[in-house]
């Protein structure tokens, strides 16, 4: 039996409303905003994970140039600092995606991942970057029996391009996370990991500092332009002129019109438990830390905190009208009293358990579930975005791209499709808000019908539409 509304409403009533990975004394502080105009040679506008690796990158390729950062709140504040934490090599929001979309390229997408992978576990290792970085693997987990088949082809397609990977039946997958709702599993042991995503960015940023990148947080960017043979950047306190720009701006309002067709940005939320006692932690195994989602539509993904949490997300991607984008939005009632029931009903033996933070962030989504990129204003500005949910590790492979467009590089990068296409973009309003709930809608009615897809999601996938997980 569901537990009431007030009983969900009360595991979480308490809980921070600040994302937990944030919620640290030993933050940064932050660098002093602009204070008047300056020059660079490169400026960058956000200070999230693509933002900071184009700095670093940009440093890397020229120590001489002369790269400034601006953020409009506080290095990691977005998506970098709210998300999971869950580090997949995959550029393409997942294999299946990219070979539907990229099939002739897929081999050369998948070699460039497993190397822009390895690139971040290097940096980690090499700047000495705490940020508990776990690679035992991501574990997806079948809930209904029309998904454990989806497990053994998971299994194969991760194999034929080279993962280690395994499928666990419904024993071997409660001996891993014991929940009664498990019947199997795909258990990818390679080329994924979890980390704390905020002090990932935190370390980031100090590697660009030692560098010689310069940061200016909060300081909104207000508008960019043409100027001489460069561009310039406006805020309230200045502008920067520079030779070249990259946006990384991610789900919020874009200083180049043209991407707003292609991205809309949904809100997440997450739910945080306090830490588990050591019986609690044996009442449910987990012992090897990996990160799990579900495989449905409408999925959830989990995974523990090193001091011993469990962090519980996903479910409802909230679209607000027009792109809303709004701090009010980060606390939403509805989704966290589903979440904190779901969790419940997944995992049983920790009824008593109650939440510790509750969090919202707004993802950058495309129709193609992966990024996309362009240039602007006579190619002298170059920008990533549409991550979708999974830009841990894509981000830094972004960032490698846009700085190849902004100089004008013909790299085998900039050749492939994935970077030279767009995404087909949504609709105006109200189209745009009537498709994205009605899409909601037939994604949730597929869950609960053996995952067939009805007319109208397969008439999204004809389009390059996507919305398949």
């Amino acid at each position: 039996m569901a537990a009431p509304a007030s009983s969900l409403r009360r595991a979480h009533a308490d809980a921070e409303t600040v994302p937990f990975w944030l919620d640290r004394s030993d933050a940064p502080a932050p660098h002093p905003p602009l204070t008047g105009p300056t020059t660079a040679d490169l400026v960058i506008v956000g200070a999230g994970f693509t933002g900071l690796w184009a700095a670093i990158q940009a440093k890397q390729d020229d120590p001489d140039r002369d790269v400034l950062v601006l953020e409009g709140d506080t290095i990691s504040f977005g998506a970098s600092g709210r998300n999971g934490g869950f580090c997949d090599a995959t550029l393409t929001h997942g294999l299946e995606n990219g070979i539907a979309r990229f099939p002739d390229e897929i081999e050369t997408i998948e070699r460039l991942a497993a190397d822009n992978f390895e690139g971040i576990e290097a940096t980690v290792r090499r700047f000495g970057i705490e940020c508990d970085w776990v690679d035992s693997g991501e574990v997806a987990v079948a809930t209904e029996p029309h998904q454990v088949g989806w497990m053994r082809e998971g299994v194969e397609l991760e194999q034929r391009y080279g993962y280690d990977a395994r499928f666990l039946d419904q024993e071997q997958v409660r001996a891993e996370l014991d929940s009664p709702r498990y019947l199997a599993g795909l258990w990818k042991r390679s080329g994924c990991a979890i980390v704390d995503p905020a002090r990932l960015a935190w370390g980031l940023a100090r590697v660009a500092g030692t560098l010689g990148v310069r940061f200016h947080e909060r300081t909104p960017a207000t508008g960019i332009g043409l100027v001489g043979a460069g561009v310039r950047v406006s805020t309230a306190a200045g502008d920067v002129t520079a030779r070249r720009a990259i946006l990384a701006t991610n789900a919020f309002r874009p200083l180049v019109r043209s991407i707003r067709r292609y991205v809309v940005p949904v809100y997440d939320h997450v739910l945080m438990t306090e830490p588990l006692t050591a019986a609690q932690r044996a009442s449910i195994g987990w012992e090897r830390r990996q990160g799990f989602a579900d495989a449905t539509n409408r999925f959830h993904y989990f995974r523990t905190s090193e001091d011993g949490r469990i962090l519980f997300g996903g479910y409802d991607a909230v679209y607000h009208w027009r792109n809303g984008v709004d701090p009010r939005f980060e606390q939403w009632e509805p989704t966290f009293d589903k979440l904190a029931g779901h969790f419940y009903g997944m995992f049983p033996q920790l009824e008593d358990i109650r939440f510790s933070h509750r969090w919202g962030g707004v993802i950058d989504t495309c129709s193609r579930f992966s990024v996309m990129f362009g240039r602007a204003l006579e190619d002298r500005v170059s920008y990533a975005v549409g991550y979708t949910g999974m830009g841990v590790a894509a981000t830094r492979f972004g960032a490698r791209v846009a700085l190849d467009l902004v100089d004008g590089l013909d790299t085998e990068r900039t050749r492939l499709r994935l970077v030279s296409s767009k995404p087909v973009p949504f609709p105006p309003e109200p189209l745009r808000w009537i498709g994205v709930k009605f899409t909601e809608h037939e994604m949730e009615r597929a869950d609960h019908n053996a995952g067939e897809r009805g007319l109208w999601l397969k008439a999204l996938d004809a389009l390059g539409l996507g919305f398949d997980s």
